[in-house]
């Protein structure tokens, strides 16, 4: 990951308050999750929304990286 951070991604992250970063990082959190959600559903065509969404939550408890 080191080597993919720019100059310029570098002062971008630099410029931005604690508020800001947080934000982006729940937005993308959540965008996660919507796409997560999308794939499921695409996968298991017969699933309710609830079904979609514990697996959702199941796999984003226990994601790691």
């Amino acid at each position: 990951m080191a080597s993919e951070l720019t100059p310029e991604y570098i002062a971008t992250l630099r410029r931005m308050s604690g508020a800001q970063k947080l934000r982006t990082a729940f937005q993308l959190y959540w965008g996660a999750r919507k796409i997560k959600a999308a794939r499921l559903r695409q996968q298991h065509p017969a699933w309710t929304e609830a079904q979609v969404q514990q697996r959702v939550k199941e796999i984003f408890m226990h994601a790691t990286t």
